[in-house]
Parts: C-alpha cells; structure tokens; sequence
C-alpha cells in the first residue's frame, strides 16, 4: 500500500530555503525592504500637502487649484492598486516593486524642474504611481509570510502610511534652509531640492530590494484565469467594504494632505508648525493599524467598525461646528451674546488626533474582513478595496475646497467627513439588521430581551457566529 505524501507547504521552508536565500532569512528581508520602501513611497505620494504652499506662493496658485494637484496624486496612486496586486502575485514582487521605485525615483525627480501649474499636474499625477505600492506589498508579503505571521506581518507593512509624516518633519526645514541656493551646479535648493532628496532615497531602496531581497520569488498567481481572479468583485459586500475604507483610509489620506494648510490658513501658525501638528494626527492613523487587526481578532471586526465610526461621527461632529454665537435682542432694542463657540489649536487638534486613532484601528478592521470571507482572492478584492479608498482620497480634496468656497465655512471639510462615516454607518448597521432578521425573524416583534420561556427557542436561532454578515 502505497502512502501519499503530505502536500509540501513552501512557507515551512526554513533550514534548505536559508541556503539559497528563500527561507526564514528571505522572508525578513522582504518584509523590511517592501515597508521601508512603501514607506518612502507613501511620503512621496503625499509631499505635496507639505510642498503645496512654497509651490502656491512661487506659481499663484489658488486652493482650488492646489487642491487639484494633491488630488491628481492621489488619483494615480489608487487607479492602479488592483492590477498592481494581480501583477504581483503572477510575476512577483521583487520584479513589481523595483519597478515601482526606479519608475516614482524619475517622475520624483522632473517634480524639481517644473516651470509652469499645467507640468505641475502632469507631474503629480506621474508621482502619484508610489501610492500603488500598498497593494503590491501586501500580495508581496502575504506570498512570502507563513499564515501564523501574516497578521502581524501585513500590519508591520501597513503601519509604512506614517510615512506620510516624513515630508512633515524634513520639508520645512530644508525648503526654509535651502532657499535660493543651488546644488551640483543645477539642483535648487528650497521646495525643489525635496523631491530630488526623495529621488535618491528611491534610487538607493530600488537597488537593496532587487539585490538583498531572494530571487527566486514567490508567485503564488502563476496559472490562475484573470476571470477567476476577479470573480468575487461582483459581490456586493465587496463594494461596501470599500466604502468603509474610503472613510477610513480616503479620508486619512485626504486630510494628511489638507491638514498642513488648515492649520495655517485658520490658526496662523507656520508651515513647521503646521507639520508637526499635522504628524500627530498621521502617526496613530498609521502606527494603530496593527491594534486595529489584533483586536478584530479578538472581539470581531463587525464590532471595532462600530467603535471606529461611533468615534469618527463624535470628533467630525463636534469638528465641523463653525466658530459663532447666539446674538438675543431684548424688546428694549439692546442685544446680549449668549453660547459663544470657538475652537482652539489646542482642542482641535486633540479631536483630529482622536479622529486619526480611530481611523488607523478601522483601517485594519476593514482589511480583517477580506481574508474572513475571500481567503483564496485577497489579492483582488484587497486591491480593489484599497483601489476605491485610495480614490476617495482623490476626491475628498477638491470637495474640502468646494464646500469651504460655497459655505465660507473651513469646518466644511469636516461636515463632508461626518457624512461619508454616516453613509457607512448607516449601511453597515443596515445589512447587521436585515442578517439577523434573516437568521433570526423570531425576534423580529421583540423589543427587549426575550422571556425565559422562549430562550431556548431563540438561543438556537441566534447562534449565527461563523463569518461576521455571513448573509449580508
């Protein structure tokens, strides 16, 4: 009798795969270089929300048409985020990601030598490409990564968004340093010379990722049909999903631009200020994405998206409250002010940053759905979710620049933000509803908690714990 072997699992390799480079040792290897790599990328994807006022003030440009160079950034680097995952898993992600570096290193660079707002937005959208990065990461590592580690793997890669603060911490001193030098004889100094900064950093990341990381690569598309790939995207829970993420990620992405010139245009403080307090909203909406997958872990992800938008509703509501008083007249003609409302620096940058905490764990949230509902298509569905959050961060700008010129009111950009986390809440609790109603109609006509004498009949029809929204 003749025994079967077990299948052989490629992602146990450790002692053979270290002698060619493909074991324990490979895997760390792309786990560090693809997140410092999306890291750089994401900082370069989002320069603009730092470069956007020297570049107004050199070229005249209004919030509107700034808002359009921030938005065309973020357009290209959302387009292609679906594709960039399916590229990955059929040809690898070191071939992918080099690329990626080598192709934002030389649009980076040509951003230093715009003379006119029409090369601006060509450029822009052109840098936005690194924002593609997330998706080929996280199929990069989702192949490489054992399933014990992938958790904490993918949110190690995610936690790269904060660097979208970099920008915020090195542009304002070295465009306020630089200012009217020259470099080599042809690299000016100000705005212009970061762009170049970054361009080298990308040079220098794109030669580590194609030498140090294996090369012998994982392609775990190889032979799949494309029809077959993109099967589950006609689902409908596909689609909500991405909605959640547009207030979770679009939004992040958006404000992490807008903020710097919020700060300055409704506070008064400088640009370096305005970067620093702009940070602290981007570090706990990047560096709480791994809480974020632990505790949707523990307590379910259906339950953490309820928080994220309770939270998000709370600090967007009281955020786009606009600065204003209630002015009474007495019959004797005088007038008293009553209720007078404004918000500080201070206070408003709390709530911002209470904002982004609930952001970066709602971001994990949503991706904690995926894999629980498609675990054999999470290269399609995760490239499209992402694809569609990333566009809403494309959108929002321009439409902060729109409702702030309609209204006159700057807390506008905050009463779009409360009605995009509405719309997702209110879907979300929508499909929670009509799933237990499904599962469960006996308890359609209760209105508190059933009597005794019906809990066995009701506990049987309530214990739908598989999948979260199994039905919906």
């Amino acid at each position: 009798m003749s025994v079967k072997p077990a299948p052989h699992d490629p992602m146990s390799e450790v002692t053979a795969g270290d002698r060619s480079g493909s074991g324990e040792r490979g895997r760390h290897r792309v786990l560090v270089l693809s997140t410092v790599s999306f890291t750089v990328m994401f900082a370069v994807w989002l320069m603009f929300g730092i470069l956007g006022k020297p570049i107004s003030k050199e070229f005249g440009l209004s919030e509107v048409q700034l808002s359009w160079i921030i938005a065309v950034a973020v357009l290209n680097g959302s387009l292609w985020r679906l594709p960039a995952g399916m590229v990955t898993d059929r040809l690898g992600g070191r071939r992918v990601m080099t690329v990626m570096l080598l192709a934002t290193a030389v649009a980076a660079y040509l951003v230093s030598l715009a003379d006119s707002y029409p090369m601006l937005l060509v450029l822009a959208f052109l840098v936005g490409f690194a924002g593609n990065s997330f998706s080929a990461g996280i199929a990069w590592n989702s192949a490489w990564q054992p399933r014990r580690r992938q958790g904490f793997a993918l949110g190690v890669f995610g936690a790269g968004n904060v660097g979208a603060s970099i920008t915020k911490f090195i542009g304002p001193p070295l465009i306020a340093g630089t200012a009217g030098a020259t470099y080599l004889g042809f690299v000016e100094g100000g705005w212009r010379l970061v762009p170049v900064v970054y361009a080298v950093l990308l040079l220098v990341l794109a030669a580590a990722t194609w030498f140090l990381t294996p090369r012998q690569d994982r392609r775990p598309g190889q032979g799949i049909p494309l029809r077959e790939q993109l099967k589950p995207l006609k689902q409908l829970r596909v689609w909500r999903f991405s909605l959640y993420y547009v207030a979770v990620f679009g939004a992040y992405v958006a404000l992490a631009a807008w903020l710097p010139t919020y700060y300055m245009d409704n506070f008064g403080v400088s640009l370096q200020t305005a970067a620093y307090l702009t940070a602290l909203f981007i570090f706990p909406a990047s560096l709480l994405r791994p809480l974020g997958g632990s505790l949707s872990d523990r307590v379910g992800a259906r339950r953490v998206m309820y928080w994220t938008f309770g939270v998000m509703l709370l600090s967007t509501g009281i955020l786009m409250m606009p600065p204003g008083h209630l002015v009474v007249a007495h019959p004797d003609g005088t007038e008293s002010t009553h209720l007078a409302y404004h918000l500080g620096v201070v206070p408003f940058t709390v709530l911002v940053v209470l904002l982004g905490c609930a952001m970066g764990i709602g971001k994990a949230a949503v991706y904690k759905h995926i894999p629980e509902y498609f675990p054999q298509k999470v290269g399609p569905v995760g490239g499209l979710v992402g694809m569609l959050g990333g566009l809403g961060g494309f959108f929002l700008p321009p439409l902060f620049a729109y409702t702030k010129a309609w209204t006159g009111l700057p807390s506008s950009t905050f009463l779009v933000l409360f009605l995009v986390t509405a719309a997702c809440a209110i879907w979300m609790h929508l499909t929670v509803v009509h799933m237990l109603h499904h599962e469960s109609p006996e308890l359609a006509t209760h209105i508190e908690k059933p009597s005794p004498a019906g809990r066995a009949v009701v506990s049987t029809g309530v214990a739908i714990r598989e999948p979260e929204e199994a039905r919906a």
